[in-house]
């Protein structure tokens, strides 16, 4: 059974902002993660884990229990660590 994306307000927006080819490229690779989150995530120091897409990286929260990925923070690689 694989997971479920859900995205917050803020990385939603980030993403719509995005020139088309890199946001497909961005949904492309949290689509291939639904199957198996573990196998692509690295956990994060906190409670994200994280994951690289090329400049970019994506923060996740991961809710086990109701499998969904909840995609916290969206940015590129300079500035996502310093929020």
């Amino acid at each position: 059974m694989s997971f479920s994306i859900s995205f917050d307000n803020l990385a939603a927006k980030y993403l719509e902002n995005l020139p088309t080819e890199i946001s497909e490229r961005i949904i492309h690779k949290l689509e291939e993660i639904k199957l198996n989150p573990i196998r692509y995530l690295e956990h994060n120091e906190g409670r994200y884990y994280k994951i690289r897409i090329g400049d970019y990286r994506a923060l996740i929260d991961i809710d086990f229990q109701r499998k969904i990925l909840f995609i916290r923070i969206l940015d590129k690689r300079g500035r996502i660590y310093k929020r």
